[in-house]
């Protein structure tokens, strides 16, 4: 039997603190091993930001599966696949890997991935500093001259964006459920095939079906 070290990362704390990103990606890992009639023999997983270039968590992980022979698995390649640093020490890391939403990934497209996410982060930042010096030579003032406020209206519109999706949902979740699914697991896969999107315009999941129940 095939063994599968996985790899877990979320951008923020509250993500990692809920659960709700690494719920989703373990989702996904569990199911490609089961689908590969393989084993998951370990996991490793950490919150991290996407500037942030050192990783102790996937260092361990590719140890791990460079130890024991095993192929080390990632979720959703596009969520580290702006991150140059990660890119190459996948690369470099001399073990077999698989992402589940990019199975075809090998070394060398991963070395064109993390030249192609190095650029990327050069012309955002360029950008951004060309964009700021023009505000300043118009007069207008950076940044927000009362950022509790601002953070504040965020949550405030957050949470109004969240109600607002969950009262659209709410009559066909009822549907869902008066036909007997009553799961996380059924009611995600029942918003899958009828083409209803999360909020965020992603797949439904437990977790994320988890998450919106208590909103109805």
């Amino acid at each position: 039997m095939k063994a599968f070290i996985a790899y877990y990362r979320v951008s923020t704390q509250k993500q990692g603190i809920d659960g709700y990103g690494m719920a989703a990606q373990r989702e996904i890992v569990t199911r490609y091993v089961a689908s590969q009639g393989g084993k998951l023999a370990a996991e490793y997983s950490e919150v991290e930001t996407g500037k942030n270039d050192e990783r102790p968590e996937l260092a361990k992980a590719l140890s791990t599966s460079k130890k024991n022979k095993a192929t080390l698995v990632i979720a959703k390649l596009d969520r580290l696949s702006r991150n140059a640093a990660f890119l190459l020490t996948l690369q470099n890391a001399g073990c077999d890997f698989v992402c589940c939403d990019c199975p075809n990934a090998d070394r060398f497209t991963v070395g064109i991935l993390a030249l192609v996410a190095q650029r990327e982060r050069e012309l955002i930042s360029e950008r951004t500093k060309a964009g700021m010096a023009i505000a300043k030579a118009r007069g207008a003032r950076i940044g927000s001259q009362n950022p509790e406020a601002s953070v504040k209206a965020m949550i405030a519109g957050a949470k109004q964006a969240k109600t607002a999706f969950a009262s659209k949902m709410a009559g066909v979740v009822a549907e869902i459920k008066s036909s007997g699914v009553e799961t996380l697991q059924g009611i995600a896969e029942c918003l899958n095939r009828r083409g209803y999107p999360t909020r965020t315009g992603k797949q439904w999941f437990p977790a994320t079906v988890r998450n919106l129940l208590p909103l109805l």
